[in-house]
């Protein structure tokens, strides 16, 4: 238990003249949550199936809960839970309770299948033929097949995609209750606002490097950019308020009456032009705080061609 639950170290991997990996490294703690976040084609997949067992890596070092995916296969297999991006793969003519329990029945100590398939959503498509579920429901069963065995250590290749927005809640109120649980989750996925929402760690890739990481507000806080935006009579004396504002915030007027404040956004910042408002008799009308998101930042560190 002293080992991460995944610890990489240089890690290369080449297919033919190009390179997916160029000698990354990556921890994760146990009862970590870690995104994994990156454009297609940024090596996401491939350091996931590397970790996985499914591909070898060229050169560096990768362990799993203490093991070698490569070499320690048969011992490191109860252990981990796989969530694909092809869901549930050929199964389709099987009924949803019972391909659930196919998968049961290969673990030493699996969850009860029906219960499970309550906490996903789908006790009402128990009978139903996989091939007349929704590609949402096939998600969800798809996250039900990976739990089932009682996995330490959990990858979720897009675990939502597809599904509905209710769906997608309780996805996340389950990996929630799973970190709290103390299992160990690697996630990758194209949606912003689930990183945000459920990630520790994150780790941006992009054209096979590590470009960032850090907690979700780690990243946001690292990007400079922030605005204040407020209403009031046009022609304020805009050079005036700069100075009275931290070093570095830009202030404009990009429409006549509409103010932009651009810097790090901090208590200070807010309290200074506010304060200049006061003491010059203007009243900011419609003042609002615009967040950076990670999205902002993920799009900032991802926008070079290549």
């Amino acid at each position: 238990m002293s080992a991460p639950a995944v610890e990489v170290r240089n890690l290369v991997k080449r297919y033919g003249a190009a390179t997916a990996l160029h000698g990354i490294s990556l921890t994760v703690a146990r009862g970590q949550l870690l995104a994994l976040l990156g454009t297609n084609g940024a090596g996401k997949t491939t350091t996931i199936e590397i970790c996985e067992g499914f591909r070898r890596a060229d050169s560096g070092s990768v362990r799993v809960l203490g093991l070698d995916p490569s070499v320690d296969a048969r011992e490191l297999r109860p252990q981990v839970g796989v969530m694909l991006q092809d869901g549930v793969g050929g199964y389709t003519g099987a009924k949803a309770l019972e391909l659930l329990e196919l998968f049961g029945s290969y673990a030493a100590h699996p969850l009860d299948a029906r219960d499970l398939l309550a906490r996903v959503g789908l006790a009402e498509a128990a009978s139903r033929p996989v091939k007349r579920l929704s590609g949402g429901q096939q998600q969800r069963l798809s996250l039900a097949m990976a739990l089932i065995g009682r996995p330490a250590l959990l990858f979720l290749d897009e675990p939502t995609a597809g599904m509905d927005p209710q769906a997608r809640r309780t996805t996340w109120a389950l990996i929630r209750q799973l970190r709290t649980d103390g299992v160990s989750v690697v996630l990758t996925t194209h949606y912003l606002d689930e990183a945000e929402e459920l990630a520790d760690n994150v780790i941006v890739l992009h054209e096979g490097q590590i470009v960032a990481e850090g907690s979700p507000a780690e990243l946001v806080r690292s990007d400079a950019a922030g605005k204040i935006r407020f209403s009031a009579p046009s022609g304020l004396v805009i050079a005036d308020l700069q100075l009275a504002l931290p070093s570095g915030a830009q202030v404009s007027e990009p429409a006549p009456g509409n103010y932009l404040v651009a810097a790090p956004v901090t208590p200070e910042l807010l309290a200074a032009v506010t304060a200049w408002c006061a003491a010059h008799g203007v009243l900011a009308e419609g003042l609002t705080v615009e967040r950076r998101r990670l999205e902002d930042v993920f799009l900032t560190l991802t926008s070079s061609s290549g």
